[in-house]
């Protein structure tokens, strides 16, 4: 009997533990359809079963027109608009150096003495020229005379009329000579401008066609940098950009666009006047904002309204207190708006909220005050990207869902206290 009884315990005890995991086990699927919106609604913000007892609040905004502008940031290299580069013109010892690197000059102004080791050949090749051109002229003023008396051919005064324009050849061309290793002794400034560099010093030798000195010119600077091939499609001479130096920003402007390739990078070379930059030295690198991509008068919505299926954009549109999905064709994008080419009117109004109940057909409330977006100022850069790959940005799908599984207008049923008592029972 006593074994009896306790088989009879046992089997009693199994069976209210059988029915506490069965009561458990209801409870807790009671409460994960609570998390999900009620029995009427799927995961995943399908529809399913019964409608949803409430409403979602939602908020809308209407297509607006304003302007997107993404920037690039880029290096370049400041640089005069007149460089020149002094070079010696004949070889030779410098005997003296005028000038030091950071000195203004003038056109024309000595800078070096150079003994080119010609110019006393060349004066000696002068000097023989003048003697022989004063010979010849003094013979032919002798002969004039005899020729004058009949006491000399005309054949014979020609020929020293012709000694004479040959001896003034000769002197006219050793005097060139001269003038020119004179000229090449003497080295003095193409341009009026700074002196940016000089490494010539005196006693140095110096080889023909060898750099003395650079000049950069008195006008504007200019700043080369290159692009790459799709940057180079939206740009065009005179457009702006912005120049960083220092903590100080200057503004300059594109003055010439190379369109072959340049070998040494593979990237077009694009040259931009810059104004007022005497604090920032020739040759320094410096940081500059391009606007590489823009669109201006186009449609905009809030980035976030924005979904993808399958790569296909789409959007949620308000209309008679129902959810209904339009495609769209989106254009440039950054941060916070996103250009629509097509599938809108600027009367739709477009859901901003996202919940994890929006879906096609939804029943939803429109939130009071919503229905307006504050408009992108004309000519501003609303919120332009300072990279180009920001406007390639994450989106998110429809069937996207918050971490708690509970959408911001979501309500939550709490169980009363008779429910709550059944469950302990």
């Amino acid at each position: 009997m006593k074994k009896y009884g306790r088989k009879l315990w046992l089997c009693i005890l199994g069976v209210v533990f059988a029915l506490l995991c069965v009561l458990f086990f209801l409870k807790k699927q009671n409460d994960g359809n609570i998390r999900e919106g009620g029995p009427g609604k799927e995961m995943g913000g399908m529809p399913g079963g019964e409608q949803q007892a409430r409403a979602d609040v939602v908020s809308v905004v209407t297509p607006e027109t304003g302007n997107i502008y993404i920037t690039t940031g880029l290096t370049g290299t400041l640089e005069s608009s007149d460089v020149v580069y002094v070079y010696a013109k004949a070889s030779g010892d410098v005997t003296d150096v005028k000038v030091k690197a950071g000195d203004m000059v003038t056109a024309g102004q000595v800078l070096f003495q150079i003994d080119t080791e010609q110019v006393e050949s060349a004066k000696n090749s002068l000097d023989s020229a003048s003697i022989s051109l004063s010979q010849a002229q003094s013979n032919l003023n002798r002969m004039k005379l005899l020729y004058d008396g009949g006491d000399l051919s005309e054949q014979e005064y020609e020929q020293y009329v012709n000694n004479v324009e040959s001896a003034r050849l000769q002197y006219n061309s050793a005097k060139l000579a001269y003038d020119r290793q004179v000229e090449y002794s003497t080295v003095t400034a193409p341009i009026s401008g700074k002196i940016e560099s000089c490494d010539t010093e005196v006693y140095d030798r110096v080889t023909a066609n060898g750099q003395l000195c650079v000049i950069s010119g008195e006008g504007n600077k200019k700043i080369t940098f290159y692009v790459t091939q799709r940057m180079l499609e939206n740009l065009s001479e005179g457009d702006e950009l912005t120049v960083e130096k220092n903590g100080k920003s200057y503004g300059a402007h594109i003055s010439a666009i190379n369109s072959m390739v340049d070998s040494a990078t593979g990237l077009f070379k694009i040259e931009a006047r810059l104004e007022d930059t005497d604090e920032v030295a020739t040759g320094m690198v410096v940081k500059l904002e391009l606007v590489t991509n823009k669109t201006e008068n186009a449609m905009l919505i809030p980035i976030d309204a924005v979904y993808y299926s399958g790569g296909d954009a789409f959007v949620y549109l308000y209309q008679d207190q129902t959810a209904r999905t339009a495609s769209i064709e989106v254009g440039l994008t950054n941060d916070t708006y996103a250009e629509v080419l097509s599938g809108l009117s600027f009367e739709d109004q477009v859901i901003k909220t996202w919940s994890s109940n929006l879906y096609e057909g939804a029943k939803i409330r429109l939130n009071e005050g919503s229905g307006s977006q504050e408009k992108p100022e004309a000519g501003i850069p609303e919120g332009t990207e300072t990279k180009e790959a920001a406007a390639e940005m994450p989106k998110r799908t429809g069937t996207e869902e918050p971490e708690s599984g509970i959408s911001e207008e979501s309500e939550v049923k709490t169980p009363t206290v008779d429910e709550t008592a059944e469950w302990e029972g």
